[in-house]
């Protein structure tokens, strides 16, 4: 008797915890601002997201000196489960024939990399948007990057790929909402990118699926990499938690590579 008490009285605990999980879900989605359409509002400007500087900044002007924390979260995978996220997992799985190519990439990055020397970043190394504008049928993604502070124009009324799109480094983009979820289909991509460090080439028949939507007052960035020329399997990222910010975008000035002849060993992680 004793025993099928624990168990029911167990059952109930579970349930209660399950009901109470759905209803904080229903109301984290509740709580994001909507526009006329009733679709979550991604608009806004959000914290910087590519590439990996140090974490505090020390700045010295006229003997003054200053030090800035900076804030890594866009940058690096969350830490904690993130409701709506995809599973994910550390790296992408190359074909047996590609590993030696991966590691001698990744082993001189400093030397291989074209982000080093002023090269794009492209989808998705580049990670998730500086400043989002959410318009009827569109939307557009601001970035920040020496490269040339790109901007993607993404149509989001139906419309299918542009068929005499250019190939690029940053794709044909097009959108569609699943739920609250932005879901953006990107292919056309030139085949001389890395889409993430580590020496993580790809071919022209990489097809990346970026996925966005709210948290709260924060922006959730996550993409799916595939590219069967030379993984075994789609790729999908850990999701990046990204703060709203109220630093403003900054045009980047001109790139001009005259760092390569000051580097000391191979690998550029700490360097740039």
């Amino acid at each position: 008797m004793t025993h099928r008490f624990i168990c029911v009285l167990s059952a109930a605990v579970m349930l209660s915890v399950v009901m109470v999980a759905g209803k904080s879900v229903r109301a984290a989605a509740n709580d994001v601002p909507r526009t006329a359409d009733g679709h979550p509002d991604l608009s806004g400007v959000w914290t910087y997201a590519i590439d990996l500087p140090p974490v505090n900044l020390k700045k010295e002007v006229n003997g003054s000196v200053s030090v800035k924390v900076i804030d890594q979260t866009a940058r690096r995978g969350a830490k904690t489960p993130i409701t709506g996220a995809l599973p994910s997992t550390p790296a992408p799985s190359y074909k047996p024939e590609f590993l030696e190519k991966v590691k001698n990439l990744s082993d001189h990055e400093s030397t291989l990399d074209e982000v080093f020397y002023c090269g794009k970043p492209g989808v998705p190394r580049i990670g998730s948007p500086r400043k989002i504008i959410q318009l009827p049928g569109e939307i557009v993604f601001f970035y920040e990057d020496i490269s040339g502070d790109p901007y993607r124009i993404i149509p989001t009324d139906g419309r299918p790929h542009r068929a005499d799109a250019n190939p690029s480094y940053y794709g044909d983009s097009v959108g569609h909402w699943e739920g609250d979820v932005l879901v953006v289909d990107v292919t056309n991509f030139v085949a001389d990118g890395w889409f993430g460090e580590g020496g993580y080439f790809h071919t022209d028949a990489m097809h990346v699926t970026e996925r966005l939507w709210r948290d709260g007052e924060t922006l959730v960035w996550q993409a799916t990499v595939a590219d069967p020329k030379v993984l075994t399997a789609p790729w999908t990222m850990t999701p990046r938690v990204v703060k709203p910010t109220n630093e403003t975008l900054e045009e980047s000035p001109k790139c001009v590579e005259d760092d390569g002849k000051r580097l000391l060993n191979n690998d550029h992680h700490g360097q740039r």
